[in-house]
């Protein structure tokens, strides 16, 4: 009897495929890397009355897009507030809305304007986003980033994350996936990481070109948990000068496959 080789090499290859032990769980269970919530984009603009017909990036406008979830009004208040305040260190004020926080700018510009603080041909500008990264049966991780002006001598570009979990329906610490007594471990990975990525040998000191505390290595709170590891971020001014602009350093979960907690919705990447 003759067979038809090749159904069966393609039979072959799609179970190598299921039992590579190199293929993330995520990719061997389907209903992991699944939509499990509805959403869709809004998007706020507002404008400074002198804008005319000017283009935004030309006259004094706000501009937030960010993603509204169906039934989920504890993830969505989340989302408005966090995006709302991503540039509250610099514009000095707290909003509790995206909404408000565009009307926030526009207000400023004319009180500004009409004070005579700012020149003729100057304008400021906020341009933020919230845009979902991860999208997990049990795990929603949002990137909220956006750039801020409002005079001076240069804007301000900011990159935060919310780490949602969708069971416990709560933004998640490094405390939720982690066992205790990590900190000590998790940071000492990182900083063999970030010495080897800024190709700094082991003992190089952090005081010339850092902004560390007391030049010693230390992760920030602001991360994101992707399928593939911890990725944290740290923005212009927060361990490097304005210039050098932001840094992110990612710690694959096979580096600190001990540290996750059983059970938590990272163990679910553990492969």
């Amino acid at each position: 009897m003759k067979l038809n080789l090749i159904p069966l090499i393609a039979l072959i290859g799609l179970l190598a495929a299921c039992t590579d032990p190199k293929t993330p769980n995520r990719l061997k269970n389907a209903e992991v890397n699944t939509d499990t919530l509805k959403y869709t984009y809004k998007t706020i603009r507002q404008r400074a009355a002198d804008c005319g017909t000017k283009s935004d990036s030309s006259c004094t406008a706000a501009v937030v897009k960010y993603p509204v979830f169906e039934q989920q009004p504890a993830l969505n208040d989340t989302v408005s507030y966090h995006l709302a305040n991503l540039f509250a260190t610099s514009y000095k004020a707290s909003y509790s809305t995206v909404q408000q926080a565009a009307e926030g700018l526009i207000a400023q510009y004319d009180r500004d304007k009409k004070g005579g603080s700012i020149p003729a041909q100057m304008h400021y500008s906020l341009d933020s986003h919230a845009e979902i990264i991860t999208d997990d049966t049990a795990l929603v991780t949002i990137e909220l980033s956006g750039y801020y002006w409002q005079g001076g001598a240069h804007g301000i570009t900011i990159t935060k994350y919310i780490n949602w979990d969708t069971r416990a329906k709560k933004n998640l610490r490094l405390d939720d996936i982690l066992i205790s007594g990590y900190a000590p471990k998790l940071n000492a990975i990182a900083e063999q990481i970030f010495r080897a990525e800024e190709l700094l040998t082991p003992t190089a000191t952090l005081a010339n070109d850092y902004f560390f505390k007391n030049a010693r290595f230390s992760l920030n709170n602001n991360f994101a948990l992707t399928p593939l590891g911890i990725k944290f971020m740290y923005n212009p001014n927060e361990i490097k000068p304005y210039a050098a602009g932001q840094t992110s350093l990612e710690i694959p979960y096979q580096k600190i496959s001990k540290l996750i907690k059983p059970g938590s919705v990272a163990a679910t990447y553990i492969h």
